[in-house]
């Protein structure tokens, strides 16, 4: 394991306040770690800020710094795809440029890898300066995947995590384009155990994952891994047409024992509830159906607009 490469992938969008600090940050501790070499792959998604302009100043100083900039915004799970796939170590780092996730926990990572295990993930045992309905979603929603998934996504996890190159190439083979990183990580298998740490406040600016991110990458990482949501709308339908022979029955009930039911409102309520169950199942089908035509057009997953590190453009 002596003078192995470490890649640092670290995906950028509009972090100008924190891309200095968390440098440095990063810096001090890999330069702490012996005998590693390392690299720090800034991917800059888009930014519309001045963060661009400081990577490169940082990569100018700092032979160890590539910038990765793409032509516009195509996501986290996608900049941290374009980290992996440009990465040249023989592990590589997945980590926030926001310093919540401490990087001296690359340490405990690295310290892991060399026992023999090939992704080392980071488990959240305590989370600073996040709502809490913030932290009520993730628990369901880790707790819901693993229920209904087949592979085993750890709860409580995020990105921030090692995985060793033979890792890195078959995650290379899987080019799908509505992706949940984590959860192919999980998929791929291999040897894998989990390190306890506090994940702490921002350091500065907003978070990147407001409501309606969060909510689109929960039905990624559900529809990317499991047909569940599908038989559920199956047993929705038998459900509801049970539903609709009980109604049936006591129609014939009330018919036999003389009574009569006037207005609308019994025949309006049946009908708006199927029709709700209706777009439900529509809904669920036309999620799997738009991640198959988004298959089927074999575009690229990202585009990249240029290359840098120290001495310009590669």
């Amino acid at each position: 394991m002596n003078n192995k490469l470490i890649s640092v992938v670290v995906p950028v969008f509009n972090e100008t306040m924190v891309i200095e600090s968390f440098y440095q940050h990063m810096k001090d501790v890999m330069d702490s770690i012996a005998q590693i070499s390392y690299e720090i792959i800034f991917i800059d998604d888009g930014s519309r800020d001045d963060s661009y302009q400081k990577m490169v100043r940082l990569a100018d100083a700092d032979a160890n710094v590539r910038i990765i900039k793409f032509s516009r915004n195509f996501g986290h799970q996608i900049a941290i795809t374009a980290g992996i796939d440009n990465a040249k170590g023989d592990a590589v780092v997945i980590i926030d440029a926001d310093l919540q996730d401490p990087p001296e926990v690359v340490k405990e990572f690295i310290s892991k890898w060399h026992e023999g295990y090939d992704v080392v993930y980071g488990v959240r045992e305590k989370r600073d300066g996040e709502g809490k309905m913030k932290l009520l979603t993730a628990a369901v929603f880790y707790r819901l995947l693993k229920k209904i998934i087949k592979i085993e996504v750890p709860v409580d996890t995020g990105d921030f995590r090692l995985i060793s190159r033979r890792v890195v190439d078959k995650l290379k083979e899987l080019r799908e384009t509505d992706r949940f990183v984590r959860g192919l990580v999980s998929w791929v298998g291999f040897r894998q155990t989990g390190v306890l740490y506090k994940r702490d406040r921002r350091f500065a600016g907003n978070t990147k994952y407001p409501y309606s991110k969060m909510l689109k990458f929960a039905l990624d990482g559900i529809t990317s891994f499991s047909s569940v949501p599908l038989k559920l709308a199956t047993w929705l339908g038998y459900f509801t047409s049970f539903l609709a022979f009980l109604y049936l029955a006591s129609v014939f009930i009330q018919k036999a024992l003389g009574f009569t039911v006037h207005g609308w409102a019994t025949i309006m309520v049946g009908m708006l509830f199927l029709g709700g169950v209706q777009l439900i199942c529509l809904g669920i089908i036309g999620e799997y159906i738009g991640r198959i035509f988004n298959a089927t057009k074999q575009r690229p997953i990202y585009v990249i607009e240029d290359i840098y590190s120290t001495g310009g453009k590669e």
